[in-house]
């Protein structure tokens, strides 16, 4: 059997000190998580995480920068996560559109009322969050798509 992490991707977008987040539902509970989710077969990073945060949130981003690459084992279940987190605006709100299932809504959180809240996801929720504010960039075209 080989091992195989799940290949997983993140937008951070702040904005007057406050993310981009989704509530979502995940086992039967309420978490806060970036706009994120799962590479597609054929599908760049890049084009990933600008999919997943409009589907998730209705909102087009713009992905600036690499902040971090993170990986993560879950401590119950034992899935292992690759995360790759961008960073950058977004624009284009459509209020109509349907949202991915499982989210409950999009919502601008602070660092501090994540914390307060205390319903993460993960822990690279914060970890990403802390990674942007220290001012971590990494240039895109670090991200190479061999054909």
């Amino acid at each position: 059997m080989v091992w195989k992490p799940h290949a997983t991707v993140a937008a951070i977008i702040e904005r007057d000190n406050k993310f981009l987040m989704v509530e979502e539902t995940i086992h039967g509970e309420n978490r806060f998580n970036q706009p994120a989710g799962h590479l597609d077969p054929d599908e760049s990073l890049v084009d990933a995480v600008i999919r997943e945060a409009k589907e998730e949130t209705a909102w087009d981003f713009t992905p600036e920068a690499v902040t971090g690459i993170y990986l993560w084992k879950h401590p119950v279940n034992g899935e292992t996560f690759l995360r790759i987190a961008f960073c950058g605006p977004c624009s284009n709100h459509d209020p109509s559109q349907a949202l991915d299932t499982g989210i409950i809504h999009a919502v601008w959180k602070s660092r501090e009322e994540l914390l307060q809240e205390n319903r993460l996801r993960s822990p690279m929720v914060i970890d990403c969050i802390d990674d942007y504010l220290a001012g971590k960039r990494y240039p895109l075209d670090m991200l190479v798509n061999v054909d």
